[in-house]
């Protein structure tokens, strides 16, 4: 990992702010966007290999690192969403510090959210090292393309550094969305609760039949604009972003390509999704796996997109105010999850047993050593956009929108991803069986992230 900028780089940041610079006296805040191509090569490991996922065979569509610098009185801040499955530890350091590095700011001034896409890759660069030390046939990226990756994404902020646009105004929309969205949880035939209402429902009439449960039906959509002119939007919605997935072809599925419709729609407008805490809403109710679905959904969500642009009301940009709140989370100690039993399973003959182990140690090193994360907010003042960790459930989404009722609080999901499922304390004691593996975490996250979400969530 390259922990410092090459001369070469760091002279084209400072020519890149340079741009700023000149036009700074023109107005308080400016706006730089970007773009760059993050897709895997064919043979790429997707989703860490740690599922019945093949390696990446065709390539569907092509998957993006897409954000803003936000240049303010005081320091830039960024927001990238990327076309990823998650990144994790030493990976999400690595986007933070580079992308800082060439936006002028500090690392924990960059807010990174992955999508979520199944059929896309997955990074934890220690455990991929810790992989290759013990000799394991499971593999979960590619350590130098990686590097690629996130340099090139570093280049694109360096580019839009060079000409970025006055902002006057903030744009404020949302629009209900029906037949996308679902809890994972619902009441079996017995009245008790079960957790595996997935992507798809497998065309189980039952799971199908259920209410939606508890969800956020709200795509919200934030936008900044010179004037009358919009210059990008940023929406969320709390949704896992698979119709069908597992088939090793690489694709930014239903979100990315209703992203693509509304930027063809209006090619000035930088258009960036990014789904919510949605780690147990999924479009199960909705969704029988059959490809023809993709397209169905696809069509949902652009149809809600435009809506919400439609009821974009726009309200003067008189403050950016940018804080975090720390969070622990203290690494699960249940069997399967101890440190023994994860270097034990590093010998384990399923190469995704493998990869589970390696990423559980690679989050132990860290968590061990008292690492902890954070809850970053940037606050506009009628609006606050919150980026929460891992795939923390929809309830906290629900909570953050609670404590600023009279805000626009938009909920961005799976930054650092490293803790996996980040549920509530019901799901434990419902024995909720997404827990089994994905979940690093022990028991108690709930009061340690209502407890950042209230610090961040503050009212100024």
């Amino acid at each position: 990992m390259n922990t410092y900028l090459s001369r070469r780089q760091a002279l084209g940041a400072v020519a890149a702010l340079a741009g700023y610079a000149a036009a700074a006296d023109a107005g308080r805040f400016h706006l730089a966007r970007f773009s760059a191509d993050v897709t895997p090569p064919l043979g790429h490991p997707l989703l860490a290999g740690a599922t019945i996922t093949p390696p990446a065979r065709r390539i569907d569509d092509r998957l993006q690192a897409i954000g803003f610098v936000l240049l303010t009185p005081a320091k830039p801040i960024v927001v990238a969403s990327v076309d990823w499955c998650e990144i994790r530890n030493d990976a999400y350091d690595q986007w933070r510090q580079v992308l800082g590095e060439a936006a002028g700011t500090s690392a924990d001034r960059v807010l990174v959210t992955s999508i979520h896409q199944h059929d896309a890759p997955l990074p934890d660069l220690e455990a991929q090292r810790i992989l290759e030390a013990h000799k394991a046939t499971g593999k979960i990226f590619d350590l130098d393309f990686h590097e690629r990756a996130v340099q090139g994404v570093a280049r694109a902020v360096r580019e839009a550094l060079k000409a970025p646009a006055p902002v006057s105004h903030l744009g404020l929309g949302q629009a209900r969305i029906d037949k996308i969205a679902s809890n994972r949880r619902y009441l079996g035939p017995d009245g008790k609760p079960r957790h595996d209402r997935g992507s798809a429902s497998g065309g189980d009439p039952y799971k199908a039949q259920q209410p939606d449960g508890t969800i956020d039906p709200w795509l919200k959509t934030l936008s900044f604009w010179n004037g009358d002119q919009a210059l990008c939007a940023l929406s969320s919605y709390a949704v896992h972003p698979m119709s069908y997935w597992g088939t090793g072809w690489v694709t930014s599925d239903f979100p990315g390509l209703a992203r693509r419709m509304r930027q063809a729609e209006d090619p000035k407008v930088l258009q960036i999704y990014a789904s919510g805490a949605s780690g147990n809403v999924t479009a199960g109710k909705y969704n029988d796996g059959n490809h023809a679905n993709r397209d169905v959904l696809t069509r949902r969500l652009h149809q809600a997109l435009a809506e919400t642009w439609r009821a974009t009301r726009r309200v003067p940009l008189e403050s950016v105010h940018f804080r975090a709140a720390p969070l622990r989370l203290e690494p699960r100690e249940s069997p399967g999850f101890t440190v023994a039993d994860l270097q034990k399973n590093l010998s384990h003959p399923d190469p995704r047993k493998q990869c589970l182990a390696a990423m559980g140690l690679s989050w132990r090193k860290r968590a061990d050593r008292g690492h902890v994360l954070d809850v970053p907010c940037i606050d506009f003042g009628p609006a606050q956009v919150v980026l929460v960790p891992g795939e923390s459930y929809v309830e906290f989404q629900l909570l953050a929108q609670k404590l600023r009722p009279d805000s626009f609080v938009m909920v961005l999901g799976y930054g650092e991803c490293a803790p996996g499922y980040i549920p509530i304390e019901r799901a434990w004691e419902e024995n909720d069986g997404n827990l089994r593996d994905w979940c690093w975490v022990a028991p108690g996250a709930e009061k340690a992230m209502t407890q950042a979400l209230r610090t961040v969530l503050q009212p100024r």
